[in-house]
């Protein structure tokens, strides 16, 4: 059976939040797979090609934390 990891582990392996994870797979910017119960749980088990395909968008959109840049000082 092939190594599977749960989304907040992918989040982790990819050097982002599992928010904006669940944030792109909400706004299906990236495929997710099929969540699967898991007892009272309901999980999803990324393979290698699923987290792959979220590489793929992390390099081609991500740009890290949002927000905006401060200012320098003016000098009088």
């Amino acid at each position: 059976m092939a190594k599977t990891h749960s989304t907040v582990e992918v989040a982790r392996m990819l050097n982002i939040t599992s928010d904006t994870l669940h944030r792109w797979i909400r706004e299906k910017r990236v495929p997710a797979p099929e969540a699967q119960s898991l007892g009272p749980f309901r999980v999803r088990l990324w393979s290698t090609e699923d987290i792959e395909l979220v590489k793929k968008y992390k390099a081609d959109h991500y740009w890290g934390k949002g927000g905006r840049k401060k200012r320098k000082q003016r000098s009088n």
